[in-house]
């Protein structure tokens, strides 16, 4: 049987030198986590459009344009997701837990002491590494 497949569109949230994570609800996929916010990519839909939705929802902002950092494919046990990953500095609105889920700003240099899922320990790799 194969697995299943998800896209999902991931927001890199930057402002002041900081980014934006939250911290996923024990009853998801990867539960008790941080994330890069971001969500399931709807049949059709690009990403710039999955992220825009996403980011609204999930943070309770109103992005205007995003450029592409990476994508990366994982394979968990039970999934595997293919994740594109979009730098975002312009946007509108406070971001925050729009659903209920903690959040906060980390600097670049304290994200590798967060612990996030096994496909989000590359883009915490690139962010430092551009840092230097």
């Amino acid at each position: 049987m194969q697995k299943k497949r998800v896209e999902v569109a991931v927001g890199v949230i930057e402002k002041n030198q900081k980014i934006f994570v939250c911290l996923r609800g024990e009853e998801q996929h990867q539960g008790g986590l941080w994330e890069f916010p971001g969500g399931k990519m709807e049949a059709g839909e690009d990403v710039f459009s999955a992220l825009k939705r996403e980011l609204q929802e999930e943070v309770g902002i109103e992005i205007y344009n995003s450029s592409e950092l990476m994508r990366i494919e994982h394979d968990y046990a039970d999934k595997a997701v293919c994740l594109y990953i979009h730098h975002v500095e312009d946007f509108s609105g406070e971001a925050h837990g729009a659903e209920g889920q903690p959040s906060k700003w980390v600097s670049v240099e304290q994200l590798h002491e967060l612990t996030f899922p096994e496909a989000n320990k590359t883009i915490v790799e690139l962010l430092q590494a551009r840092q230097n």
